[in-house]
This record gives structure tokens, sequence and C-alpha cells, in this order.
């Protein structure tokens, strides 16, 4: 059993690549992948994040790789819900389509928040920050500054830009956002200027967006509906684990219900929730040991494991095997394959 999070490649992502010098069968030889995933429309997280750390590694520094592919991406290869939000009224309503249709499309979230004079943009993920390649992390901040900018027609800066991450050259950073960088920082997040938000968009077009937002709307209210409330818990679930062990309380306080309503509705899909914890954590132990950058003991504390012995306990119960056999064996035929 793996993870079944699933992610669109971006239709002009390789374009984007290709103009920036960069071959898609170079960055797939270098992320170890097949040499197909480049057909495939839809890869799994980890494949995703290969991807993304390979382009890295070939651009050579974080910054630069940051700030070139957002400048380069063409408009015209943007997917239906970034249509969506390039052809909006103003800025704010942009952002606003942005946070909403990412729902569509995992890895990561968009949560903003406005007040006094500024308006922050933080990036939440799915998976641990660990696992996600800065140069990804750094690309989604700069993409909300880079689509103000393509759609007010005016070159934007940002109040503050905070990285979890180390970024590469600050300066390259400084200069594009055209304001401080902070490394080091709990999150990852964009400051923008409140009254930005306020700029229309010269690419603003009504009638495309009647045709589109019903559209995603429908897309959007479907895929909320076809989770179950396993789904629904085994997602957050997945999201916590590195915080330590899900309690069911806090669990039912994200969904809005009960402890004892949570309780109810899983018994009616013949679940339990101790059941469901013990497989979100055996299905991310099999993503993360797909990363041959994480050592076991760092996947054992990104599953809820605080001591590594428990985790190996759990893992022969999962696997008949220890982690480290199942990596080399799993691992080892991917790369063939």
């Amino acid at each position: 059993m793996t993870s079944d999070t699933r992610i669109k490649m971006p239709a002009g992502f390789w374009t984007g690549l290709s103009q920036l010098g960069i071959a898609a069968h170079e960055v797939i030889r270098q992320a170890r992948l097949p040499l197909t995933i480049i057909n495939k429309p839809v890869v799994s997280t980890a494949q995703y994040f290969a991807i993304w750390q390979a382009y890295s590694d070939i651009i050579g520094d974080t910054a630069k790789g940051i700030t070139k592919l957002p400048t380069v991406f063409e408009t015209a290869q943007y997917p239906p819900a970034v249509l969506a939000t390039y052809h909006a009224r103003d800025y704010r309503e942009a952002l606003y389509r942005m946070a909403r249709y990412k729902r569509l499309c995992p890895p990561e979230s968009l949560h903003i928040t406005e007040e006094d004079e500024h308006c922050t943009i933080e990036l939440k993920w799915l998976d641990s920050d660990k696992l996600v390649p800065p140069i990804l992390v750094g690309t989604t901040l700069a993409f909300l500054l880079e689509l103000g900018r393509r759609g007010t027609g005016q070159h934007l800066t940002a109040s503050l830009v905070e990285f979890s991450h180390s970024m590469g050259d600050v300066q390259i950073l400084e200069d594009y956002f055209g304001c401080t960088i902070r490394g080091g920082e709990n999150c990852n997040r964009l400051t923008l200027h409140r009254n930005d938000l306020d700029r229309p968009f010269i690419s603003y077009n009504a009638e495309l967006l009647e045709i589109l937002t019903p559209v995603l709307d429908k897309s959007l209210n479907e895929q909320q509906r076809s989770l179950s409330i396993t789904e629904k818990v085994k997602w957050i679930m997945k999201r916590s684990l590195t915080g330590g062990r899900p309690y069911i309380k806090n669990v039912a306080s994200e969904l809005g219900m009960s402890n004892r309503t949570l309780q109810r509705r899983l018994t009616d899909e013949g679940a339990s929730f101790n059941h469901l914890l013990k497989q979100s954590r055996h299905e991310q132990a099999l993503e993360y040991l797909t990363d041959p950058s994480l050592d076991i003991k760092e996947v054992a504390f990104l599953v809820g494991y605080e001591d590594q012995n428990s985790f190996y306990r759990a893992f022969r119960i999962w696997e008949g095997d220890t982690p480290s056999n199942w990596r080399t064996e799993h691992v080892g035929m991917n790369l063939i394959n």
C-alpha cells in the first residue's frame, strides 16, 4: 500500500525548463526516474518532489531557479484553475481564487490573512516541509507575486518573504521580490502590500470567467463530496504526523464536529480512528522511504514515532521486513523500472 496523493504536472513546466536551456530528459535522469514520466500528466508526491529537486541540482543555485522559472512560464500554458486567477477582476480576487482552486491540486495549500497594511500568504504542505525541495517552496511564492505583476502590468514588490529553508543567493531573491528575505523561519510566507490587492487586472476577462468558474466550482464540489469521512480523516492525519500522534479531538475539531460524532461517522464507514492512524503512518512511511536522502531515524520521526525501535516494530508488522531492507528492494526496483 502506498500513498495515494497524485499531483498534476503543470502543462507548461517542461516548456519553461526548455526556455531556460534545460532538457526534460536531463531533469528526469538527474531525478533517477523513468523517462516515461515526461509524458505523464499525473505523478506521485515523491516523483514530483524528485523532479523539482533535480531542477534545483541542475540550475545550481536555488535562488536563481526560483526567480527564473516563473518569468518564462507562458501564460498560455496555465491550467484552467490558474487561468481563472489570471483573468480575475483584481489582484485580491486572483489570490483568493488561487487559494480556493489550489484544493483541486495538492500537495500545498494557501492561507491568506489581511490585516492592517499587509496581506500574508502562508504555504502549508500535506507532507512535511522537510521533504519539500526549497526551490519548489520559493517558486510557489514567486509565482504568486508574478501573477500580480502580469495581471496588473506593474512591477509589484513584496513587503517581506520568509522561508524555513536556506534559499541560496539571498541578493538574487531580494532583487526579484524587492524586499527583505528571511531564512530559517518557522514558516514559508509571502507578505504583500495590502493596497496592491485593489489594483485592477488588465487581463480581466469576465466572459472567460463565466465559463471557467462554474466548471471549476463543480469540480471542487464533486471532489469534496467524493471524499468519505475516512479519507478526510486520513488526509488530516498525514498532514499532522510530524507534530506527534494526532488525537481524535484535534481531528474532530478540524472537521467541525464532536469526538462522538466523528467516531460514529467512522463506524458507519466500517473504520476506526486507531486503524486509520496505523494506515496513515504505514502509507507515509513507504512514501518517505522512497526518498534516499532521508535516513530511517528521520522517517520514524516524520510518521510520528519518537522512538526508532517502536517504528521498526511497527514496520515489521506492516511489511514483514525492516525499513532498510524494504528501501533497498523497492527503491532499487523503481530505479531499474
